[in-house]
């Protein structure tokens, strides 16, 4: 278990703090241009992302050409733990950065690297993840939305839904179906389609938040001609794709559970005894999720790999992010509903959802339940992986 770091990694944190206290871009610019989705990124973003990819900080764990610095995996936590002490948001596109980007590195040509990864990184563009359909959530192998081969290029045809920020997506990472003979695993591609390629239709849709909380997307594709050029990875080879993709939000997805557990911990005040009995279960999650989180980090900086283990992270904190937000959604009572309202200072640089009212606070904590997998899903690899039980 790592609990405490060798000297050069707090070096590498001052280092970053240096950069930090040097270079935050302006607050008042900040506060005044507000991203309205995960894909709308304001100018003032936009730059300081730049900023950060020019230094290395971006991404510390990619090579310098791609916005980091090679760093090692104690070196990516201690950037985004003094990162999350600062209440700075990572990125306000975090699919284009944490996944879509991502992505590319791993599968994608040079060609590819530079005109789409480099640009996203960059903040140059923005990026939406197309992956779940009317009937295919986390169930990723029953997609139907089809893509046919003719000549140099794909005809895409079909639906995707819950797609974050794609009004706003200058390019869509796209899940289709390219073999429907072949067994649901092996006949999906990937294509990176732009979002103003004719036959591309985005309707955004209000969430429970509330009617202006237009993030979800309907994304419709009504005979999409696709360059060729634009496949991610091997024909027929998206399963693969999908779980890079997803392995790389979940390395240390864990991070951002224990985070919002600890802003709930600053932001909710108990006063009856049930509300200091709930506050201190909430303690004894967060302490919990870093702990065992610090072993997984140890692990993995060992070299010892254990993806079956990162559901247990997964599924403690995201339930514990979502149990701690009904919590003090209930013990506010009535004024809880009060929405929309702030529920923590305002923090320029952070996500305005993680400080607004405790009724949004608690319905978002649902995502977390969801998205990169259902509790569900994760309860099934910690039985049969972990656990070695029978399917």
């Amino acid at each position: 278990m790592q609990l405490s770091f060798d000297p050069e990694i707090e070096e590498f944190r001052a280092e970053f703090v240096a950069f930090l206290a040097e270079h935050m871009p302006d607050a008042a610019a900040a506060a005044a241009d507000r991203p309205i989705s995960s894909a709308e990124v304001p100018p003032w973003a936009r730059e300081w992302q730049r900023v950060q990819f020019d230094h290395g900080w971006l991404l510390p764990g990619n090579p310098p050409e791609f916005g980091g610095r090679n760093a090692g995996i104690l070196q990516q936590y201690v950037h985004l733990e003094e990162l999350s002490r600062r209440r700075i948001y990572h990125s306000f596109n975090p699919q284009g950065l944490g996944i879509i980007a991502a992505s590319l590195l791993s599968f994608g040509t040079e060609e590819q690297k530079i005109r789409w990864a480099r640009r996203i990184l960059r903040a140059e563009i923005t990026a939406a993840l197309g992956m779940s359909e009317p009937g295919a959530g986390s169930d990723l192998a029953g997609l139907r939305t089809r893509a046919v081969r003719e000549g140099e290029e794909f005809v895409v045809n079909g639906q995707k839904v819950w797609t974050s920020g794609a009004h706003d997506a200058d390019v869509l990472l796209t899940f289709v179906r390219t073999d429907p003979d072949a067994p649901k695993h092996k006949g999906i591609s990937v294509l990176l389609i732009p979002t103003d390629t004719p036959g591309v239709t985005r309707r955004p849709f209000a969430s429970i938040c509330g009617p202006h909380d237009l993030d979800f997307n309907e994304v419709f594709f009504e005979d999409v001609r696709v360059p060729a050029a634009n496949l991610l990875g091997p024909l027929h080879g998206g399963w693969g794709v999908a779980n890079g993709s997803l392995g790389h939000e979940r390395t240390l997805l864990w991070l951002s559970f224990a985070d919002r557990l600890q802003e709930l911990l600053e932001d909710f005040t108990p006063h009856t005894a049930l509300d200091k009995d709930r506050y201190a279960t909430l303690a004894m999650d967060n302490q919990a999720l870093r702990l065992l989180g610090s072993a997984a980090l140890a692990r993995e900086a060992r070299g010892e790999q254990d993806v079956a283990a990162l559901s247990v992270l997964k599924l403690l904190g995201s339930e514990a992010v979502q149990s701690a937000a009904e919590q003090a959604l209930y013990a506010r009572e009535s004024d809880g509903l009060i929405h929309p309202a702030m529920t923590a200072p305002f923090n320029p640089l952070n996500n305005d959802n993680f400080v607004a009212s405790w009724f949004e606070r608690y319905t978002r904590s649902f995502a977390g339940t969801i998205a990169g997998g259902t509790s569900e899903i994760q309860r099934n690899i910690v039985a049969e992986r972990v656990l070695g039980l029978p399917r």
